[in-house]
């Protein structure tokens, strides 16, 4: 039977050193964000969805106002009969092309899981549409107008309502996803740094952000280079307003156990932008870098290893455990 490629955990691919500056105003900066998401009460409407509901899965849609009054949407699956503040939360975030799934099988697994379409997808694309490739540069020449901004805030957004959900245990939330959804879940656990429980973070995206052009030539950072081939005058002015963007330096922030998971031959993400995550962290890191894989990160070998990851440190129960637990409260 194939094994799978190798896991090379302390493997360490310095071919290229990655150093990203720390504008002097970087707190500041964040802290001015979280203040324009706060003038906007959540406002989280749910609603059913029975037609995508069944074997013991329940599936909502979540409606809530995130930065500059502009509604996002998510998909919200749960197991089916939850009691009250019993279950983990897990903030799914979607990848750069991509639409949130409906998570049938987490909700399976035992936990209530939003799956979040920040800005620019579904519902709100009417709205907001920098189109593709564009949201990496729309409006990136000042940091306080970017588009990117308000999408991290957004997603920051949605891991509270995740928290405020009636079947959720707050204290058991945590954060998911690869490319941009694993670079996202960083920054969500560094603007959240007392209530995010763990994260798993695959092929983490924004990372590096300007070496990255240098190192790829790939989308979405070759939205950067295109930008500079026409306006190479803006190169330092766009590589000012990345750096507060960039989550190594978001990183030292995180103070959640992380878990990053790589391919040494990602094209996409290159594997020194994650290392220098990982530098950057001070929470505890399980770093897996899997030879012979690019921009999936190691699926499907690497999967157990998430599931086995989140399961320690968010404690969802087996359905058993549910149905005992159903069965206690109704006695």
């Amino acid at each position: 039977m194939d094994a799978g490629p190798l896991v090379l955990e302390d493997a360490n691919p310095r071919r290229h050193p990655v150093e990203v500056p720390m504008p002097a105003d970087f707190d500041d900066y964040w802290a001015e964000a979280e203040a324009y998401l706060d003038r906007e009460a959540p406002d989280a409407q749910r609603v059913a969805f029975p037609e995508r509901s069944g074997d013991g899965v329940e599936v909502a849609e979540v409606l809530f106002t995130s930065a500059g009054g502009l509604r996002i949407s998510g998909w919200y699956t749960y197991p089916s009969g939850a009691e009250r503040g019993s279950l983990p939360g897990l903030l799914l975030i979607p990848g750069y092309i991509s639409d949130p799934p409906i998570a049938k099988s987490w909700a399976v697994a035992g936990y209530a899981v939003l799956s979040i379409a920040p800005r620019g997808k579904v519902r709100s694309r009417d709205v907001v549409d920098p189109g593709y490739p564009g949201l990496l540069v729309d409006g990136i020449a000042d940091p306080r107008s970017a588009t990117y901004r308000d999408f991290y805030l957004d997603t920051v957004r949605a891991f509270d309502v995740l928290r405020s959900m009636p079947e959720v245990d707050e204290d058991r939330v945590g954060v998911h996803g690869s490319s941009q959804g694993g670079g996202l879940a960083v920054a969500v656990a560094a603007l959240r740094p007392d209530e995010v429980r763990c994260v798993s973070a695959g092929a983490p995206y924004l990372c590096g952000i300007m070496d990255s052009v240098r190192l790829t030539r790939t989308y979405p950072y070759q939205e950067i280079r295109e930008l500079l081939h026409v306006h190479p005058e803006l190169t330092d002015t766009i590589a000012r307003s990345y750096a507060y963007l960039d989550c190594i330096n978001l990183a030292p922030r995180v103070a959640a156990p992380t878990q990053i998971y790589i391919g040494l031959q990602d094209d996409v993400c290159p594997p020194e932008t994650a290392y220098a995550l990982a530098d950057a962290m001070t929470s505890p890191v399980e770093f897996l870098a899997y030879e012979g894989c690019a921009h999936n990160a190691g699926l499907p070998w690497v999967a157990s290893r998430i599931d086995s990851f989140l399961a320690e440190h968010l404690r969802p129960n087996s359905a058993a455990e549910r149905e005992a637990d159903r069965s206690g409260s109704n006695a």
